[in-house]
Order: C-alpha cells, then sequence, then structure tokens
C-alpha cells in the first residue's frame, strides 16, 4: 500500500471509529482540580520523548500531588499509534505533536482547544502559533520551533572568488556556478529531486516569491504566478546540473559538504551540531546565513507543540505542565538539552540562546519572517504530491505545467 493510500485507510477508519464511540466517550465534564492529586499521561516524540521524563520529575517537585508518566514514541510509529490511540479511546491526557499532523488531529476531533486567557499568541512567534490554528481556533501550544538556513564553505567560495553569503536569488545562482566552475565542486548546491520531505526544500523558494500553499479563501494556490516562479527557479539548479537530479533515500548531504562535493544546502538548526561532530576539520571553514530572498527572505516554521486531548480528565494538570514547558527559562533550559529552539520569543533573551553563536542568531532572525505550514487535514497526501511533482521538476518536467498538474492534484485534498 502507497503511503498515501495507507495514510487515507486509517484517517477513514479513525473517522468511523470516533463516530461510533463518541456517545460513550468522555466530554471531558468529570475534570480532576489542578490541585488534586492525580497521574498525568504525556506521549513524548523521538529524541525528546527520551529527555522529557527528567523535565517532567522536576515539575512533579514543584507540583508534588501531580505525577507526569511519559510514554516516549518513536517519530517512524507516532501517527500510526495516535490514530489506533483515538479509534480505542486509548489517547494519553496530552502529547507533543509535530507540525504537520496538526491538522489531521483537528480534523479529527481529538484536540482540546487552548485556552487563550492562559496562552496569550504575543509570547509565541506568530507562524509557530497559526500553524495550530483552524478556523480563529487554537489548538496547540508551541513548544519548540525550527526553521531553515542556508549552510555554505565559506573557503570554497573563497577559491571560487565570491565574497559574501548569498542575500538573493540571483548570489544564489551565481555561487552555485562559481562552486562548481571555479572550485571544482561535484555539484553547486544540494536540493532534494523528489523523494520524501522534498517540499521541504521548495516550500522555502514558494514563500520567498511572494506565494502561499492556499489562497485567501482556502483552496490551493499552487498554479499562482509566484508558485509558477518559484518552481523556476528550483528547476533552474538542476537543469545547469548544479543539483543532483536523482534522489537517493538516505543521502547524508554533511557527508558531501565535509568533502567538498556538495558546499552548499539548506536545512535545520540541527544540522550545526551534525557538522561541527561529524567533520571537525571544517572548523572555521563554513557559515549559516539566511536563506537568499526572491521578493523576500522566508522559510517555514515547523517543531512540535503540546496538545491536550478532549476526552483528558486532567485538563487542568495538562495546563500546569504546559505553562511550566513555556516558560522563557525552561524554554532556554530544554534548549541546553535538546538543541531545539524556543517557541517563545521571550526565551531568547536567556543568555544561552542571547549570547549564542552566529548561527543561532541566523535562525532566530529567520524565525521572525518564517511561514506556517497550513493545518490541514490531509497535508501528509498534499506534501507527497509535492515531492513527486518536484521529482519530476527535476528530470525536466517544464515548471508551469508542473504547477498547473500540481494544482489539480491537491484541488480535491482540501476542504
Amino acid at each position: 500500500m502507497t503511503r498515501t493510500a495507507k495514510s487515507v485507510t486509517i484517517a477513514m477508519t479513525v473517522v468511523s471509529a470516533l463516530g461510533l464511540t463518541t456517545a460513550c466517550g468522555s466530554d471531558g465534564g468529570d475534570q480532576t482540580k489542578a490541585d488534586a492529586k492525580q497521574t498525568l499521561t504525556v506521549w513524548g516524540m523521538g529524541e525528546e520523548g527520551k529527555r522529557l521524563q527528567a523535565v517532567a520529575d522536576e515539575f512533579t517537585s514543584k507540583h508534588p500531588n501531580i505525577k507526569v508518566k511519559v510514554t516516549p514514541v518513536g517519530w517512524d510509529v507516532v501517527h500510526q499509534k495516535l490514530v489506533s490511540a483515538a479509534a480505542a479511546g486509548n489517547l494519553p491526557d496530552m502529547a507533543q505533536m509535530g507540525s504537520t499532523l496538526m491538522g489531521e488531529f483537528i480534523e479529527l476531533g481529538t484536540l482540546e482547544p487552548v485556552d487563550t486567557g492562559t496562552f496569550d499568541k504575543g509570547d509565541f512567534f506568530p507562524a509557530a502559533w497559526d500553524g495550530n490554528v483552524k478556523d480563529g481556533t487554537a489548538y496547540g501550544v508551541p513548544w519548540y520551533v525550527d526553521t531553515r538556513a542556508l549552510y555554505y564553505r565559506t573557503d570554497l567560495a573563497e577559491k571560487a572568488d565570491v565574497e559574501g553569503a548569498p542575500a538573493t536569488w540571483k548570489d544564489l545562482r551565481a555561487l552555485a556556478a562559481a562552486y562548481h566552475g571555479k572550485a571544482d565542486t561535484d555539484y553547486g548546491i544540494s536540493l532534494q529531486a523528489g523523494g520524501t520531505g522534498a517540499w521541504q526544500n521548495w516550500l522555502p523558494f514558494l514563500y520567498s516569491a511572494g506565494g502561499s500553499v492556499l489562497d485567501k479563501d482556502g483552496k490551493p494556490a499552487l498554479d499562482s504566478p509566484a508558485s509558477v516562479k518559484s518552481l523556476e527557479e528550483y528547476a533552474h539548479y538542476f537543469g545547469k546540473g548544479l543539483a543532483k537530479k536523482n534522489f537517493t533515500p538516505g543521502y547524508d548531504v554533511v557527508k558531501d559538504f565535509g568533502s567538498g562535493k556538495v558546499p552548499m544546502f539548506p536545512s535545520g538548526p540541527w544540522i550545526v551540531q551534525n557538522i561541527n561532530d561529524q567533520q571537525p576539520q571544517l572548523k572555521g571553514k563554513w557559515k549559516v546565513a539566511e536563506l537568499p530572498a526572491g521578493k523576500k527572505s522566508a522559510s517555514f516554521i515547523g517543531g512540535s507543540s503540546l496538545v491536550t486531548f478532549k476526552d483528558s480528565e486532567h485538563k487542568a494538570a495538562a495546563a500546569e505542565f504546559t505553562k511550566f514547558l513555556t516558560t522563557p527559562e525552561k524554554q532556554a533550559d530544554w534548549y541546553k538539552v535538546s538543541k531545539t529552539l524556543p517557541a517563545v520569543k521571550a526565551a531568547w533573551e536567556q543568555p544561552v540562546l542571547k549570547d549564542g553563536d552566529d548561527s543561532l542568531k541566523v535562525f532566530r532572525k529567520s524565525l521572525d519572517s518564517a511561514q506556517e505550514v497550513p493545518p490541514l487535514a490531509k497535508w501528509n497526501e498534499i506534501s507527497v504530491k509535492m515531492d513527486d511533482a518536484l521529482g519530476k521538476l527535476a528530470r525536466g518536467a517544464d515548471p508551469a505545467a508542473t504547477a498547473e498538474q500540481l494544482q489539480k492534484a491537491t484541488e480535491g485534498l482540501v476542504d
């Protein structure tokens, strides 16, 4: 079964199951007060899930009546476990939820709306908050964020007679060509040629061109002039032989960055530590810069939010734990532990972040202009259509025709 078909099948099963069980499920009416003795169940994802129990124990030391039980869940199985638990009525009280999952679980009706009297949108990066909002209602509190920036080899740029980071699309084209032509690199830049997740490389081009995934009426806008322009720009690098035309699953760009085969690529903040750990010989030979601008420099915000499930009988305790995790001080502490970027703007005034290295400052600035991934119920299916389109584009498909086909492929996926 394809990934798209499997997602549709699971979602339909959950909707059916929820429809059958709503009458006998908890409506949240029998709520336990925050000061009562209780156990709060939480699912944490990936590496964060493994580290979260220690933070939860610290919370319990301050709130001894609330024991927090964290269950780590791998990112590779989280979707299946969440939809299965929703269908069976076995969801935890709260969970960490990735940005691209929000729309689906909002649509399924499993999430409790955020109490905006307790949590203020103004405390968070706007796109992080807006990625959790459907029809004017917020369903998640941003916990940590990520965005994209440009990694580039400064030593090879010097060899190619180029000074400074590329600030515009024109500069980016010139630097990629110079790397390949003058510094003898295999390619000028790494952009994913289709395959799972390619949309993450292209979406910043779309936003930078002034485009958006949806129009003002909430319908796909993937055949807009801005979308065509972004696809033309993305295709340029493949057409000129400056980016690899074939996608290889499991490809390690950091290795090729270290060898000089690929001197430039866009990625997230976690790559900083990967380069430092895996390519120590590059110390002083690379930098991070904001993504070059078309009409503007723009990326998207990813990361995770904290959600409380509608059937939880411990919503007050969940709110207390969420408040604890989103104080500026705890956000800064979490950065020390996980290196994930704080979603709370005030946390960036904490010394560990305010006095951070140059790459951290670049990501902080990029967060101000980053845009949300819209919380669409069928985002996974839409992203697959984007990935497929980008694969065809890399192999020579016409950008305008690709935009038209992408529009048609996604129109039925947005309600």
